[in-house]
């Protein structure tokens, strides 16, 4: 008797890889998010003989569209599909725009007991040499594999397995936008694949009533910039749908029965993409010290590699972004303050990436 094909469910949320164009020529007059799961996996019979593919359409969204908001429910579809014992796998295809934080929140929010394996395009679906067939059947091949399971959440990219702790879109259109030294051929043996997981934490808990996630907010920090934004972005977060100050209400007077729409999500943070060492101008400093101690501000270099060294002792509400980008630091912030750490508990999160 044969033996049964893995059952991956293949979660579609739009992007480039389900992009229709007017001509196959047009690789950038497309519109995101055109095709569904059933259009996707007709493009690629030869699925049929790696697994049971299942699909469901989760969202129809151009990348750049994703929100917060998305990478909750998601988090828990996929949480929910990781329980269910029909399932062997998840593969998600998604924008490239904004992979890498869907895939780093993920990472963070989701207790991992099956390959979960995120993939895109570069091109769209009606484009002259299309990406994204073979990316798609390269990550449910991947998705089939148990020891992916013990490698962290992946993504499949141009012929390469990509961890998403270290995932980052470094070209805008290029067909390996995604390219980096050291990433894994599709072909990396299980020993490789496991030795890939950098997380060096469990996966935290989110609150299961929690509505929204936490506003968090990055300021990128440049020769001369004014402080000034500091103020505009803290009243930002203080006007985010959830914080209970929605259209300038304050919860006196009139329009103050306006004010809560929802269950409050929890409070927000600032993240500064800085020179060098994240290193803070001094008026930056000073209107940083201003700041209530109850906001979470995390200190981040601009430089797009590296690690922010710990030399210099900081306000126990200001965090170092060690090895994170600002916009990992940012998902890394609003998922642990979504699942309710603050101060010390805040701290060690940040010194244990």
């Amino acid at each position: 008797m044969p033996a049964a094909r893995p059952r991956i469910a293949l979660i579609t949320t739009g992007g480039t890889i389900a992009g229709a164009a007017a001509s196959a020529t047009d690789l950038r007059g497309y519109t995101a998010g055109q095709f569904g799961g059933a259009e996707l996996l007709a493009a690629v019979p030869q699925l049929t003989g790696l697994a049971a593919v299942t699909a469901e359409a989760l969202f129809a969204l151009d990348s750049k569209d994703m929100t917060p908001a998305h990478w909750l429910a998601l988090s828990r579809r996929v949480q929910a599909l990781a329980d269910d014992p029909a399932v062997d796998g998840i593969v998600i295809t998604h924008g490239t725009d904004t992979l890498e934080e869907t895939a780093y929140f993920l990472t963070l929010t989701v207790a991992r007991r099956k390959p979960v394996v995120l993939t895109a395009a570069m091109r769209p679906a009606t484009a002259l040499s299309a990406d994204g067939p073979l990316n798609l059947y390269q990550a449910v091949q991947l998705a089939t594999r148990p020891a992916a399971a013990r490698a962290g959440v992946l993504a499949v990219l141009g012929d390469r397995i990509l961890p998403a702790t270290t995932l980052a879109k470094r070209h805008p259109s290029a067909i390996d936008a995604f390219a980096q030294p050291g990433a894994l051929t599709v072909t990396a043996s299980d020993t490789a694949l496991q030795a890939l997981d950098r997380s060096a934490a469990a996966p935290l808990r989110l609150p299961a009533g929690l509505a929204q996630l936490p506003p968090v907010e990055i300021l990128t920090v440049a020769a001369g910039s004014a402080p000034d934004l500091l103020g505009a972005a803290v009243r930002s977060l203080h006007h985010a749908p959830g914080s209970g100050e929605e259209n300038g209400t304050g919860g006196t007077g009139a329009g103050a029965t306006r004010q809560h729409r929802g269950p409050a999500r929890p409070g927000g943070g600032l993240v500064l993409a800085l020179p060098g060492n994240a290193s803070l101008p001094a008026p930056w400093r000073a209107a940083l010290e201003a700041l209530p101690p109850t906001l979470p501000v995390v200190l981040a270099s601009r430089c797009g590699g590296g690690t922010v060294a710990r030399g210099h002792a900081l306000p126990a509400h200001w965090l170092h972004a060690g090895p994170l980008d600002a916009l990992k630091a940012r998902v890394r912030l609003i998922a642990a303050l979504a699942a309710g750490l603050r101060g010390a508990r805040l701290q060690r999160w940040f010194e244990h990436v």
